[in-house]
């Protein structure tokens, strides 16, 4: 199929990557970006430096705003596309234009998840400004964080003294929790999971990071919040097991996000739990593929990290463009929280009959790492301030090099020479 107009939805990384992979492959025909943003911008950032006030919103754009000109892309910043007619091959917007295209690309992304509990009572709106009873908005106390506008209405409160409430601990909720206490916030985090994170990076370095916000004066809460509710003072919440109720001046609801699948429901696409895609990101209509958060492999599970997208992305324009997509890797994520630098990559198991846990290092001791063992085939690898040794075994993953667990132990051992099978 000749495609000579293309049009991607979405202004988050998935997006990005997507037309810079085509027009760095050779892609010469139409291509537009529909990005809801004035210009795309970075989401990691939102929990961390941007939040602090450390970085504006222009040092966290992905691409320097004439780079789009510069490469022949049409950003339509500002809007929103309200429909998609895959027949037709069209994408209609808010304001009633609509986008011509042979090939469209839907990275919609996703959205906060929003609890029960997030229904509070005296019509407080999470994330949204209210009215005060004299007509003047006010920023609501109950947010979530998935945008920039989101960060900005959240920074506003996060002021020295405030007490704020995060409800999950999983890797937003602890950035922001940081964050928050960088700032002078008094921060109490909330996750019924004993330790949060543990099937990420395993449940002894889970309980090491857990006990760090404890460290920097965050109270952890091994529990629910069963209901929120507006006080004159601020929001009350009632902790699940506890009698009386907390007041808090601020509060986060960091428990996830569900994929933006609206457009491609509404086009009749196969969706469940995403928009349904093949292995190379084409939907269940040949001229529409999906990138990102939003989508979901076959049989698979959402992957919701920075990379995962960005490789949709370059899947994506390889098939548009009917060139060999790049090669499978493992997946790979990181975070950031206290000064201290979080990287892991593949999949971390408990210990048992056929994987073996291996330290490199001390645990609670920065720089360490640990692998996860399957024989001596490494599956899965965390690192606190130790880059180098997931960058080595996602290598040892990819090219299924065998190693033994006595090296991987020794942190006089080079990972790079296990990469080259010296031992």
């Amino acid at each position: 199929m000749t495609v000579s107009s293309v049009v991607v939805v979405g202004g988050g990384i998935a997006g990005v990557s997507t037309v810079a992979e085509l027009r760095k492959s050779g892609y010469a025909g139409e291509l537009t970006l529909v990005s809801r943003d004035g210009f795309p911008y970075d989401r990691p950032p939102l929990s961390k430096a941007y939040l602090a006030g450390e970085k504006p919103l222009d040092a966290i754009a992905l691409q320097r705003p004439d780079w789009y000109a510069e490469q022949r892309i049409t950003l339509v910043g500002g809007a929103d596309a309200v429909s998609v007619r895959p027949d037709a091959g069209e994408v209609e917007l808010a304001d009633g234009r609509v986008l011509r295209a042979d090939r469209i690309v839907l990275a919609t992304g996703g959205r906060a998840i929003l609890p029960a509990i997030a229904r509070v009572r005296r019509d407080v709106s999470v994330g949204l400004p209210m009215g005060n009873g004299q007509d003047r908005p006010v920023v609501s106390p109950i947010h979530v964080l998935r945008d920039v506008a989101d960060a900005d209405r959240l920074r506003t409160q996060l002021v020295p003294g405030a007490r704020l409430l995060i409800v999950g601990a999983g890797l937003i909720g602890a950035e922001v929790a940081s964050t928050a206490r960088g700032l002078g916030c008094e921060v109490v985090l909330v996750d019924p999971l004993d330790p949060p994170l543990a099937a990420a990076v395993g449940i002894e370095v889970a309980r090491w990071l857990h006990g760090l916000h404890a460290a920097h004066d965050v109270e952890t809460v091994t529990t629910a919040v069963e209901a929120l509710m507006a006080t004159s003072t601020g929001i009350a919440a009632q902790l699940k097991g506890e009698r009386d109720s907390r007041e808090f001046d601020v509060v986060l609801l960091a428990v996830g996000l569900v994929p933006e699948t609206g457009l491609a429901e509404a086009a009749g696409l196969e969706t469940s739990r995403g928009i349904v895609v093949d292995e190379v990101q084409v939907t269940s209509h040949s001229s529409v593929l999906a990138v990102g958060d939003c989508a979901r492999l076959r049989d698979h599970h959402r992957a919701e990290h920075w990379e995962a997208a960005h490789l949709d992305g370059a899947r994506a324009a390889a098939t548009i463009l009917e060139i060999a997509p790049p090669p499978a890797t493992a997946p790979w994520w990181w975070s950031d929280r206290y000064g201290l630098h979080l990287e892991g990559v593949g999949e971390m198991r408990t210990p048992d009959a056929e994987h073996e846990s291996v330290v490199r290092g001390v645990v609670g001791e920065p720089p360490f790492s640990v692998f996860t063992l399957r024989g001596e085939r490494v599956v899965g690898a965390v690192s606190v301030d130790d880059p180098n040794a997931v960058r080595a075994a996602r290598r040892m993953i990819d090219r299924a090099v065998g190693v033994r667990a006595v090296d991987l132990a020794d942190p006089s051992t080079d990972l790079r020479k296990l990469l080259r099978g010296a031992r």
